[in-house]
C-alpha cells in the first residue's frame, strides 16, 4: 500500500510492505545505510558519501548524493534522530532538496514475517512552484522509488503470502 496525502503545507507519504523475514533479519538489513543503494533506483544516481560505515545509531549523520532530475547532482545530509532497536528509526534531512523531510521506518512482527511501514512527512521548497511541481514531478517520483524498493525487497527476500 502506498499513498500520499496533503494537509496544509505538508505532504505525507505512507508505504507498507509485508516481508517474510524475522524482525532481527529485517532490522539488520533496513538499518544498515550500505543497503540503501541496493533498494534505490539506478536513475536516482544515489551514492553514499559518508556515514555508511556502521549501522545507524542515534545521532549518526549520513551524507549522500542523488540525481533526481536532469542528472543534477544534489547533496543530501540526514541525521538519525530516534531509534528503538528492532522497532523503528527516524531520519531527518538536515541539508538537501526538501524544505522539510522526516522519515520514520517501522518494523512490526506479524505471523510469517514483518510489516515494514515508512511514513515520510515533507515540504517542498519554492512556495507556489513547489505546489505546482508536487503532483507532476515529486509525487510520481516518490511513488516510483517506493515501487522499486518494494520490488527489490521482494526479489531479495521473497513475497509475503
Amino acid at each position: 500500500m502506498l499513498e500520499i496525502k496533503t494537509k496544509g503545507v505538508l505532504h505525507t507519504l505512507s508505504a507498507k510492505q509485508k516481508i517474510p523475514l524475522s524482525k532481527e533479519e529485517a532490522w539488520e538489513f533496513l538499518s544498515n545505510p550500505k543497503n540503501l543503494k541496493e533498494i534505490t533506483p539506478d536513475n536516482m544516481g544515489f551514492d553514499m558519501v559518508s556515514g555508511g560505515e556502521k549501522p545507524v545509531y542515534e545521532g549518526s549523520i549520513l551524507q549522500y548524493t542523488v540525481r533526481p532530475l536532469l542528472g543534477l547532482k544534489l547533496y543530501w545530509v540526514s541525521e538519525i534522530t530516534n531509534i528503538k532497536f528492532q522497532d523503528y528509526f527516524i531520519d531527518e534531512q538536515r541539508f538537501g532538496p526538501y524544505e522539510f523531510w522526516k522519515h520514520a521506518h517501522f518494523i512490526t512482527e506479524i505471523p510469517g514475517g514483518i510489516l515494514m511501514e515508512d511514513i515520510i512527512t515533507y515540504k517542498l521548497p519554492l512556495g507556489f512552484l513547489g505546489k505546482v511541481f508536487h503532483p507532476i514531478l515529486v509525487a510520481p517520483k516518490l511513488k516510483a522509488i517506493f515501487a522499486y524498493r518494494k520490488k527489490m525487497l521482494e526479489q531479495k527476500f521473497g513475497s509475503y503470502e
